[in-house]
């Protein structure tokens, strides 16, 4: 059980090596041992290439006969972009296969692993599944609810502020933090903010390589969007102007603007947080990360549709008058909003705390 454990925590390592590229499939890993030795090794790199069982496979060749796969995800059972991993690993003569999890999607969702029993594989699943599950959340999200997992970030000062009253807040945090925030964003399929935000600071809210080490910058950039009932963003904005995809979510009555701007319609006076993520989830988006002022912050709060908050703060007091985290109208200590401290580290001169709703 002490080499099962070690070989799957290899596996969700290499799992996490797709952390910013296998959108919008699960990040998966695979590890082939042999007598005790690993004689194969891989995982899922990018959508419509091989998964990660094949890649282990093709690493091992013939030493894969009578071997054990530790993978992090149920071998899928279906044809899709690529043919089904459990036929692969029973083609190869794989004895053995120890996976992390079952894969909630519709087209497996236990397939896989019945038809590997049923040509006689010893099969076992739950493998430090915790792990696993945490390293797809969004996917799983998707593939259960319909939802993406979503994020907040937000950078304050110690007296919880975000900005000046003028709107002004470069830099609150520290180029660390920055750099920082540039992983959250490469992880997300979307980063969402809105149109105030454009109006008053015009962000990029893109991957920019000067912040990433030598040869690490990803080359997907996250697809932007911006809520924006009214659809007043400015084509001068550089959200619309930077390589990369940008759409505009607007409501009902608003025509499609002429300047080919990608735009969609949602009903409502605005688009309500949960109608936003339903659709993102329905292109296939798995986790979304939201930067924004304190009334979209506030209004995907209250939705209950938050998963995560991920607050920097700086070693700095911005005072009274500036601007507050969010937009949330609590009257009384009844009526607020409980979170749970999942990590916290310092980030240069700034700590980041990551946390949840309890």
């Amino acid at each position: 059980m002490n080499d099962d454990r070690r070989w799957m925590a290899h596996a969700l390592v290499l799992a996490q090596r797709g952390l910013y590229t296998t959108h919008p499939n699960p990040r998966v890993g695979c590890v082939l041992v042999n007598a005790g030795v690993m004689v194969g090794q891989g995982w899922h790199e990018r959508a419509g290439e091989a998964h990660a069982e094949v890649m282990a496979l093709r690493d091992a060749g013939p030493r894969a006969q009578g071997a054990v796969a530790y993978v992090t995800l149920e071998p899928c059972s279906h044809t899709g972009r690529t043919p089904p991993c459990a036929d692969a690993l029973l083609a190869a003569g794989v004895q053995r296969v120890v996976a992390a999890m079952q894969d909630p999607n519709p087209q497996v969702a236990g397939q896989g692993l019945a038809r590997l029993r049923a040509a006689g594989l010893e099969v076992e699943c739950g493998l430090m599944e915790a792990e696993a599950e945490a390293l797809n959340a969004g996917f799983l999200r998707r593939m259960r609810g319909g939802l993406p997992w979503v994020r907040i970030k937000l950078a304050a000062s110690l007296d919880g502020r975000t900005a000046m009253a003028d709107g002004s807040a470069r830099w609150i945090t520290g180029e660390a933090a920055r750099r920082d925030v540039q992983r959250w964003r490469a992880r997300s399929d979307v980063v969402l903010t809105g149109v105030g935000t454009i109006l008053c600071d015009n962000p990029a809210l893109n991957l920019r390589e000067e912040l990433w080490p030598v040869g690490e910058f990803p080359q997907r950039q996250p697809w932007r969007v911006v809520l924006d009932s009214h659809l007043r963003t400015p084509l001068t904005a550089q959200i619309l102007r930077l390589p990369g995809r940008c759409t505009l979510v607007g409501v009902e009555g608003h025509h499609q603007r002429q300047d080919g701007t990608e735009c969609r319609q949602l009903e409502g006076d605005r688009p309500s947080p949960e109608a936003v993520l339903r659709m993102l989830a329905q292109e296939g988006v798995n986790e979304v990360l939201i930067e924004a002022g304190a009334g979209i912050a506030g209004s995907f709060m209250r939705s209950g549709c938050v998963d995560e908050l991920i607050l920097y703060l700086a070693p700095t007091l911005l005072g009274s008058q500036a601007r507050p985290l969010m937009d949330l109208p609590i009257v009384t200590m009844a009526d607020q909003l409980r979170l749970r401290l999942k990590d916290q580290r310092a980030v240069g001169d700034d700590w980041r705390l990551v946390l949840e709703r309890t």
